[in-house]
């Protein structure tokens, strides 16, 4: 009997037969709950994943709008140094001052105007130059000024220059303690 039992032994042993771990499981059973992922984890995963390409994807969206405004700003920026160019080669303040009208590469008009005013030094003004890009379709209306400051002999009044001239070399006296105040 004792070698009936060898065999019946030795037939667990073999094919059907597996070690179980402290818990009574067999190690294919443990092996098995380790390699697939859980409904919870890959929801995780999915939402993780969705977050990114939200992020990503209006990142994407606002570097293209910023080359669009670029271009557009290159553009604007073009437009207004030409009219400042044309503004500089005008020789009277009258005519200076109703400014005149343009139209670019892009068939967009450029309306300008200039509002010029002396300042205390002869022959320097102050100008504000008003450019309005009008283009046509869905391009919108827009308004850009600068402000900077000119020396233009010919826009002054020679009665103004005089005073002012008289003026600064009064001042220039003072300081140098040629003349009492």
């Amino acid at each position: 009997m004792k070698s009936g039992k060898r065999k019946a032994e030795s037939g667990k042993r073999g094919l059907g037969f597996q070690p179980k771990d402290s818990r009574g499981h067999g190690q294919d059973a443990r092996a098995t709950s380790r390699r697939a992922f859980t409904l919870i984890e890959v929801l995780v995963a999915l939402v993780i994943f969705a977050m990114a390409a939200a992020v990503l994807g209006a990142a994407y969206i606002n570097v293209l709008t910023s080359y669009q405004f670029a271009g557009r700003s290159n553009a604007d920026d073009l437009d207004l140094a030409y009219a400042r160019q044309q503004l500089e080669t005008q020789i009277d303040l009258p005519t200076a001052e109703a400014g005149d009208k343009f139209e670019n590469a892009d068939n967009k008009t450029i309306t300008w105007t200039a509002d010029i005013e002396p300042t205390t030094t002869a022959d320097l003004f102050t100008v504000t130059l008003t450019c309005v890009i009008s283009g046509s379709g869905l391009d919108p209306t827009r308004t850009i000024a600068q402000t900077f400051t000119l020396l233009r002999p010919t826009w002054s009044d020679p009665t103004d220059r005089s005073n002012l001239r008289q003026e600064a070399a009064t001042r220039i006296a003072k300081l140098q303690g040629k003349q009492n105040p």
